[in-house]
């Protein structure tokens, strides 16, 4: 029967090659299921091609010009966890949705967490089918992640840019996100760029054109906070004057961002969770109730689960604002965006200093890829800041860096070059200091590859510098 519609499908024109339909890979080893979804999106106005494994899909997505991959999760050889890694390794924006008859929270964990766009369970409705598809194919229609024409692939989102593949999961995730009306919890680090993310998710909602209102629950005394987030009527204390209109008023329609949530106290947990539950809250000296329309985003680099063990934290709260959570990375675990935000922030501050800084050195990038940055993205912004005030030249040296050595008990900031001549002289004439040590620099990798063959991990091992490093200053000197 299944044939027979497949058939009458490819006789009816529904497989016609035409450029301006969005194409779908049909994965799965299962004939007959492969066959229906063929049906299925062909009638829906789709191109379909289909694959019989994993490892025959992988060579299908290496053609290109793919807008979704529907794929079973349980097959022989590369499953479809595995399968969904080797797409997001050759296109990284490529939505792809897993369907399985072995409903597991634990499979569907492991899928989103590497990139999957949905996950659907045996049997499925044929609506929730079609909605899954045609929102991932929108996606990829209309990817808000998009390289940036550099050597390299760069990758830019509203105002973050990135390379690594941890924050191209953060990036592809967020334009999802952006389009519920559910709360988000963003959890990482100090200055891991949580309110970078939170106007992310608000500037590609729905919301994008109202009010984004910040409040930093820990940078606000506690008696104060409670008037500050929900208002007061004149005369509701000593000092209430007048009226004043709360941050969450001031928020309605847009979105209210609650940096350092762990940080509320008690009292005002209980208040904040009618306001999650009820969307309406009671102004100080108030009677009653205002209503709220609100999408609320809140971020933390507590450990709220262990804060709720511990009784810090309201666990209602906790699970209403926890409904999306989104985890920023530490630095230390994207060290390949190091030299794309040391260039980004060096450009921005010498522009505002007026000073002609271009570069950096590549010792003092060697320096930084070196030290774990406790402070995340945010104290590299600041040694930036500060070495383009102090630098006397075009290029930032190892000197101009500030480094907190003291927190680590090693002095990152002054590396030395290995195996260089002790002296040179100085020509009456002067030179230019940053060209000379680049054609030195440049002439020592050369060597060091000439005499490994090739080899770029013994060339590092050679001139004493980490992979990292070696291959950053390849790429800066254009050595193939």
């Amino acid at each position: 029967m299944l044939s027979s519609l497949v058939s009458e499908s490819k006789a009816n024109g529904q497989y016609d090659d035409c450029s301006s339909k969005p194409k779908v890979l049909v994965v799965d080893d299962d004939s007959s299921l492969r066959e229906f979804l063929e049906i299925f999106l062909a009638k829906e106005g789709y191109k379909v091609a289909s694959a019989a494994s994993g490892e025959e899909a992988v060579k299908e997505v290496k053609k290109g010009g793919y807008s979704l991959v529907i794929t079973d999760v349980r097959m022989p050889g590369m499953d479809g966890v595995e399968l969904l890694k080797g797409i997001k390794a050759i296109d990284p924006g490529l939505p792809v949705v897993l369907i399985t008859a072995f409903a597991s929270l634990d499979a569907a964990v492991v899928a989103m967490k590497e990139g999957a766009w949905d996950y659907l369970t045996k049997p499925f409705r044929i609506e929730e089918l079609r909605d899954v598809v045609e929102n991932a194919i929108s996606s990829r229609q209309d990817q808000n992640v998009k390289p940036i024409e550099t050597e390299d692939k760069v990758y830019k989102l509203d105002q973050m840019v990135a390379k690594s593949q941890a924050m191209l999961k953060i990036f592809q995730l967020i334009p999802r996100i952006a389009s519920s009306p559910s709360s988000v919890l963003i959890t990482g680090e100090s200055g891991t760029g949580k309110e970078l993310a939170a106007r992310a998710i608000h500037n590609l909602g729905d919301r994008k054109d109202k009010p984004f209102v910040v409040v930093n629950c820990g940078g606000i005394p506690e008696t104060l906070l409670e008037s500050e987030l929900f208002g007061h009527k004149k005369g509701s204390f000593t000092g209430a004057d007048k009226d004043k209109l709360g941050l969450f008023a001031i928020a309605n329609k847009g979105t209210i961002f609650l940096d350092e949530i762990g940080e509320l106290p008690m009292a005002l947990q209980v208040k904040l969770l009618r306001v999650v539950q009820q969307r309406s809250f009671i102004p100080i000296g108030g009677t009653s109730p205002i209503d709220v329309d609100c999408r609320i985003i809140a971020a933390t680099n507590r450990n709220l689960e262990k804060e709720v063990m511990e009784g810090n934290f309201r666990e209602d709260l906790y699970y209403r604002l926890n409904v999306i959570q989104l985890r920023m990375p530490p630095l230390r675990e994207r060290t390949e965006d190091i030299p794309l935000l040391v260039q980004y922030f060096l450009d921005r501050y010498a522009r505002r200093q007026g000073k002609s800084v271009q570069g950096i050195s590549s010792f003092a990038m060697e320096a930084l890829l070196q030290y774990p940055f406790p402070g995340n993205v945010r104290e590299l912004e600041n040694i930036i800041e500060r070495s383009v005030a102090l630098s006397t030249s075009s290029l930032i040296l190892p000197e101009s860096l500030y480094i907190a050595k003291h927190k680590h008990g090693k002095d990152f900031s002054t590396r030395k070059a290995q195996g260089q001549p002790e002296k040179y002289r100085l020509p009456p004439e002067g030179l230019n200091l940053d060209e000379f040590l680049g054609r030195i620099e440049k002439d020592l990798l050369i060597q060091a590859l000439e005499k490994t063959g090739g080899r770029k991990t013994e060339a590092a091992k050679l001139l004493g510098v980490n992979f990292r490093s070696f291959r950053y200053r390849l790429s800066k000197y254009d050595i193939n």
